[in-house]
């Protein structure tokens, strides 16, 4: 599903423009300022950002600034009062890649993103701190170090990795990498794990008691 990372401190607009693109297929992600956005945007690695210009203690050029910095290349949709060209032309020059100026229309906004979206290459990499999942080639990289993992062991760190910050019970990630059913008990997810956190550091995956494991 395409993931797109909301930036906007209006507390109304925000939940109006998830609901918004919830209701259009997407999984929207939200971030009421600047230092939420930069987190979320490591973290999530969107595939589109929605991004305010107007934010609370820094504002959205500095913002998309830092995100470029860090290495975050998701498209940049700017939302803007500011209907000055000068400043539109500016905004594209240190890297967002359209803008819309409100106040916008639904419609107007859901073509914006279509447009991005469909020139946008598709993100293929999972990025978790220092941390990288290259989905097509199968291989993992640690701080710029390639990690050798076994294939369950890589696709039981994918499901993990696709819903990090999310709790994943055993039966889900035993149905999706081994093809048990549900009411199978098994120790085979607890050792893959035992094995991931040799590998990618012992911090990198929570034991939730009872439940099951969050990356």
């Amino acid at each position: 599903m395409t993931r797109i990372l909301v930036v906007e401190d209006n507390d109304n607009m925000r939940r109006g423009l998830c609901d918004m693109l919830e209701a259009d297929g997407f999984e929207p992600v939200a971030a009421a300022d600047g230092t939420e956005a930069l987190a979320s945007a490591e973290r999530n690695r969107p595939d589109l950002i929605l991004l305010d210009l107007m934010l609370p203690g820094t504002d959205g050029a500095r913002v998309l600034k830092a995100l470029r910095a860090v290495g975050v290349d998701s498209p940049v949709l700017v939302l803007t009062a500011k209907s000055d060209e000068d400043e539109k032309v500016r905004l594209l020059g240190i890297g967002a890649d359209d803008y819309v100026t409100k106040p916008f229309g639904r419609r107007e906004l859901g073509a914006r993103i279509a447009a991005i979206l469909r020139r946008a290459p598709p993100s293929r990499a999972i990025h978790i701190g220092d941390i990288v999942i290259d989905l097509s080639a199968r291989t993992v990289v640690r701080a710029g170090v390639p990690v050798s993992l076994a294939p369950k062991e890589y696709d039981l760190l994918v499901a993990l990795a696709q819903r990090a910050g999310t709790v994943v019970t055993r039966a889900t990630l035993l149905r999706e990498v081994w093809g048990y059913e549900s009411d199978v008990v098994s120790r085979t997810v607890d050792l893959h794990v035992l094995e991931l956190r040799k590998r990618l550091g012992s911090e990198r995956i929570v034991t939730v008691r009872k439940v099951g494991y969050r990356m």
